[in-house]
């Protein structure tokens, strides 16, 4: 019997008790969950057994016990294609996501130098300027305001030979941009779905993270991506961008276990990056 079907056995075990409880106790509340994590599961492109495992059983179950609110999210917003291109997104949204990303691209080499000199060792990092709207580290000024729509702004760092398993994100109100900033041409990429997007073909890569995804680095080197949070483009931006802030906290603690094998680094006493 393979690792796999052994992991699915012992999560349908698991699974069984709980469903059999819930459909004696409140079955129209268990029987309505079930149908709205269909409907959002199905969203993704690979129907196969992997995928309702991961959603239903695995480290997707936080997605669905969130469809609900993420299915009404969609109601609120514009239609979500799941792979996004800059473009798509409305003028004023797309002015931040330049404005960020110019930072970046003109400072390399002095944040990845500040970042290496802070990381220290480790398999996986998060080095944040803000976290859900909070400022973290403040070295660079530019990253210092409060934006409209960006909400996050941070820098992912996987060690040579590093990737993630395959994992969905929780909440639906964001949309997930990345950017490398040092685009290798080697086994480096984020997929989502049927796709694979290797950075050297495409340093930028915006899409729903409630999908299923992972990201790889099998290269020997350091990977860095530009990690950011934009709200959801909507006709009530507002709105969404109050339900992130609401739900904030909640979504902080889910994180937490979401990262939990990451090195997060989000102090101000961080060294000053020399302003140019």
């Amino acid at each position: 019997m393979t690792k796999t079907l052994r992991k699915s056995l012992r999560q349908f075990v698991i699974a069984v008790p709980f469903l059999t409880l819930g459909f004696y106790f409140i079955p129209i509340e268990t029987a309505v969950f079930i149908v709205l994590g269909l409907i959002d599961v199905l969203r993704n492109d690979n129907k196969d057994w992997g995928l309702f495992r991961r959603y239903f059983l695995g480290n997707g179950l936080f997605t669905w016990l969130l469809s609900p609110f993420n299915l009404l999210v969609d109601l609120l917003s514009y239609k979500n294609p799941g792979v996004w291109k800059l473009d798509q997104f409305p003028e004023d949204y797309q002015r931040e996501v330049s404005e960020v990303l110019s930072v970046f691209k003109a400072r390399k080499d002095e944040i990845i130098a500040d970042i290496d000199a802070n990381f220290g060792a480790g398999r996986r990092g998060m080095y944040v300027y803000q976290w859900y709207g909070k400022h973290k580290i403040d070295n660079v000024a530019e990253f210092n305001k409060d934006f409209k729509y960006i909400k996050t702004i941070a820098v992912s760092i996987f060690s040579g030979r590093e990737s993630t398993s395959w994992h969905f994100g929780p909440l639906r109100l964001s949309l997930r941009i990345l950017y490398n900033l040092i685009p290798v041409k080697a086994e480096v990429f984020v997929e989502c779905g049927n796709a694979k997007n290797y950075w050297h073909d495409n340093p930028l890569y915006i899409f729903d993270d409630t999908l299923l995804h992972r990201s790889v680095n099998e290269y020997d080197g350091r990977r860095y991506c530009v990690f950011v949070d934009i709200i959801r483009p909507s006709p009530f931006p507002g709105l969404i961008s109050a339900l992130l802030a609401i739900v904030s906290v909640s979504v902080e603690r889910i994180n937490a276990m979401f990262y939990k094998n990451w090195k997060m680094i989000g102090s101000s006493k961080s060294k000053k990056v020399a302003a140019v």
